[in-house]
């Protein structure tokens, strides 16, 4: 294992530690968070100002489509749950923290986002794009972040050490889940659940494949006149096995998955947030 591999694995070991971590014994005065609205899970993150994980919390919640939220109570109702479990356990209530959008979405659209975030009562300290919050945790110089989420898939050219280009397009693994339920002729829940179990993926592999490819497709075309040194696959679809060597053989190009690749952009944007005090007026006092 490379230097830079193990270092990854060390910091996303720390936080899946912190998705299971008890309250603190002394609460923290000063963190900076992240939510990332996915399509198909949301996820809160507490970091402190050394960036170590404090405390997380997710929820499979069908509230965004294709980057773009379209059940917005729904969304406050599954992000103010996991601020009350989040919170419980820091001891104190989160001053602010960031959001962050795929790279394709409209702005005024993407200001839902923030909107969310502060109907739970936190403040939005800022919005950053997902493949660019990727690579907060990735730390890549050179080379490509491909974020691909429940809806879209997010494209990041990164050359020494800035994103010097983005794209976005709507395919992930939604289109994952329709084609299994087509095939199949299943509902949709019936094939998500399938598509999450490690015992059928190698049955199911033959019917996503297309949508593999149109992966790679996406990512062909959006760095086409950039140089690509390697493709880095995150969000949670990119764990399905094969997903990386049929981006390298579609593409032609390099592609990996790092460790826990559905956490890397949560993670991220925590990451790209300003650190905030947590002042007396915002003690936890178990608000509902």
């Amino acid at each position: 294992m490379s230097i830079v591999a193990a270092g990854l694995s060390e910091t996303m070991g720390a936080f899946a530690r912190s998705l299971r971590s008890g309250p603190l014994t002394e609460p923290p005065t000063a963190l900076r968070a992240g939510v990332d609205l996915g399509t198909a899970y949301t996820v809160l993150v507490v970091l402190d100002e050394h960036d170590r994980p404090l405390a997380a919390a997710y929820e499979f919640a069908d509230v965004v489509r294709d980057g773009v939220v379209t059940d917005f109570v729904g969304a406050v109702d599954v992000l103010d749950r996991l601020r009350r479990d989040v919170e419980g356990r820091l001891g104190v209530a989160i001053p602010a923290a960031h959001g962050a959008y795929p790279p394709g979405v409209p702005l005024s659209e993407v200001r839902a986002v923030a909107n969310v975030i502060e109907a739970v009562g936190i403040e939005c300290s800022g919005l950053v794009d997902e493949p660019s919050a990727a690579n907060e945790v990735l730390g890549l110089r050179d080379g490509v972040v491909v974020d691909i989420g429940g809806g879209t898939t997010g494209v990041a050219v990164v050359a020494d050490g800035v994103v010097v280009h983005t794209a976005d397009e709507a395919t992930g693994g939604t289109h994952f889940t329709l084609v299994i339920a087509g095939a199949l002729g299943i509902s949709f829940d019936e094939a998500e659940a399938l598509k999450k179990d490690p015992a059928q993926q190698q049955r199911l592999f033959p019917l996503v494949r297309p949508v593999m490819e149109k992966v790679a497709s996406i990512v062909r075309t959006s760095t086409r006149g950039w140089p690509v040194p390697t493709v880095h696959l995150v969000g949670g679809t990119a764990s399905f096995p094969g997903f990386a060597e049929v981006v390298s053989e579609s593409a032609g190009l390099d592609a990996v998955v790092p460790v826990d690749p559905l956490f890397v952009t949560p993670l991220g944007i925590a990451r790209s947030a300003p650190v905030v005090p947590t002042a007396a007026g915002y003690r936890y006092q178990g608000r509902p």
